[in-house]
């Protein structure tokens, strides 16, 4: 005979299944929070600010187009620079992630302090000789160090690095970038402390049949003569003005190229021509102008200008003293 539960036991049984749904309901809003922490390590802060780090971002955004179109013209070939990150780490963390043997150049970049890095995977370094050699920038699986015409080969392409990431700093400040050392082993390179925070850009440059890693690092002592310059306000005004200077220097230039005859008419009447071979020093022909009615300036034989004789110094000269109206234009 089946068993028949009471009231008690139901109540019992449902209380049991609701704390039940409560509890799982509970380790799920507490999963959804630890899975919204972010550790944060005291003993390395960020040093620098997300505004700065976007800043950063627009720069180094704007170097990856412009050194893409050289190293597109340089190789004769498609080449796409893309940034993919800016992060700041300590100066083992970027060291470790590095291969080695590699291409690592040492730096520096006055008035930026200190030095900094700028780092070459093999496999972009091996594909770019290849092309600049006239192959197809194909993949070179053997790990070597550079024979030295192809580290002559590949300075070529550095050094227009170097001039491209002075465009890109200059809407920032102007620095001057002079290469140090050169390395293959980047364990032995010691910039900074080992713990000091870094900023790292990474670049990813496709080819036709390869892909490589591009990367720059900044420590923060370099950074820190300009930090507050890194701001995204302090990035426009400085673009706006670099470019309203740009825009100045192209119409200066261009309205120096310019030529125009500038006439002054004094005065036209109609006279016999009898009258004008009969003319003698010291005859006088009536204008039929007032002394203080205006005269008309024209610019390559418009009229433009109504202006007052007079001298400056020695010399005969008129002075401007507003434009013609439609009318004087026309007639």
């Amino acid at each position: 005979m089946a068993k028949i539960l009471s009231q008690d036991e139901i109540d019992a049984l449902l209380t049991t299944v609701s704390s039940g749904d409560q509890q799982d309901s509970e380790e799920s809003v507490d999963d959804e929070k630890l899975r919204s922490i972010v550790a944060y390590d005291f003993k390395h802060p960020n040093r620098v600010s997300k505004d700065q780090i976007r800043t950063l971002e627009n720069m180094h955004d704007n170097f990856a187009g412009h050194y893409g179109s050289t190293l597109s013209a340089v190789l004769r070939s498609i080449v796409d620079v893309d940034l993919v990150s800016v992060d700041q780490i300590t100066y083992s963390e970027f060291i470790m992630s590095l291969v080695t043997p590699s291409c690592t150049y040492t730096l520096k970049a006055p008035p930026l302090d200190g030095l900094s890095l700028i780092d070459f995977n093999p496999t972009l370094t091996f594909s770019l000789i290849d092309r600049m050699f006239g192959g197809h920038g194909k993949i070179l699986e053997s790990e070597r160090e550079l024979t030295g015409i192809e580290r002559s080969t590949l300075g070529r392409m550095v050094s227009k690095l170097y001039r491209d990431l002075e465009k890109a700093w200059e809407h920032i400040v102007n620095v001057e970038i002079e290469q140090i050392s050169f390395d293959n082993n980047p364990q032995f390179i010691q910039i900074v402390p080992p713990g000091e925070t870094v900023v790292v850009v990474s670049f990813q440059v496709k080819m036709f049949q390869a892909t490589g890693l591009l990367t720059i690092c900044y420590p923060y002592v370099a950074l820190e003569p300009v930090i507050t310059k890194l701001s995204a306000q302090n990035w426009i005004d400085a673009t706006k003005k670099k470019s309203e200077g740009k825009d100045r220097s192209v119409n200066e230039r261009n309205l120096q190229l310019i030529s125009a005859d500038v006439s002054a008419e004094l005065s036209r009447e109609a006279i016999k021509m009898r009258d004008f071979l009969s003319l003698r020093k010291g005859d006088v022909i009536p204008c039929g102008k007032r002394i203080n009615e205006p005269m008309v300036v024209s610019v390559n034989e418009k009229r433009k200008y109504l202006a007052h004789p007079g001298l400056s110094g020695k010399h005969r000269a008129v002075q401007i003293i507003e434009e013609c109206d439609q009318r004087a234009k026309e007639s």
